[in-house]
């Protein structure tokens, strides 16, 4: 079976910095993948090449076997790190929007999710708090009935309790033939849900496990090794 996501000899500069270098990796469908590394270790700039939002500078990446652009976008589902949600919208705006946008957006399943967070159609997106936007900007892309999830520090910036709320929301929502790829430096808050990890530090891959043999083979957590591994 053709990997959801494969990488091969990928390369990304920006000038003269090279901010991934030689990455080569294949994730199989139906898990749920952390993307582990420092701050400033190439975490986005991979998910953004895999999205089809940047273009390699070596190598290549592929979705399902093809190079990302408009057949992969109807594949994947996309968090980015900072939030798009305009002001000027309300909650019904948005399920508009995505809704007229991508053929797999599952309605339904957006409005159930919405309401069970209490938050009414008509409500602006200005008056909500940071963890909410982030909860509905969840939802819009869990929504989505999609082949693999790229999730770029979902987490991050928000209370314990919405991490809960954000993690519960990716176990529920996604298919099992589906990928998830999740970034964060917040290793233990996502540990429960992964199946296997891809340590990244200073654009090369230095690690790729299953959180089983990780456990098996160092006994310890994944958060215990990559604070080994990285010194922190």
């Amino acid at each position: 079976m053709t990997p959801i996501l494969q990488c091969t000899g990928l390369c990304k500069k920006f000038g003269k910095k090279t901010v991934l270098d030689n990455v080569s990796f294949a994730l199989e469908r139906g898990q749920i993948v952390g993307l582990l590394g420092p701050n400033g270790s190439g975490k986005s700039t991979l998910i953004k090449l895999a999205n089809g939002l940047l273009t390699p500078t070596e190598g290549d990446v592929t979705i399902d076997g093809e190079t990302p652009g408009i057949i992969t976008h109807a594949k994947v589902s996309y968090l980015p790190e900072r939030s798009y949600l305009s002001n000027w919208m309300t909650a019904n705006d948005l399920l508009n929007f995505f809704e007229s946008f991508y053929d797999n957006f599952n309605r339904e399943k957006a409005e159930d999710m919405l309401a069970r967070l209490q938050i009414a159609p008509e409500s602006d997106i200005k008056t909500m708090s940071k963890g909410t936007k982030e909860k509905v900007q969840l939802v819009m892309v869990m929504s989505r009935e999609a082949d693999l999830y790229l999730l770029d520090e979902p987490i991050g910036g928000v209370d314990p309790a919405a991490r809960d709320y954000i993690l519960d929301t990716i176990l529920t929502n996604y298919n099992e033939n589906s990928t998830i790829v999740l970034s964060t430096h917040l290793i233990a808050d996502i540990e429960k849900v992964l199946d296997d990890v891809l340590f990244l530090n200073q654009g090369e891959i230095v690690l790729h496990k299953s959180v089983d043999d990780i456990r098996a083979e160092h006994g310890k957590s994944v958060d215990a090794l990559f604070r080994e591994v990285f010194a922190c």
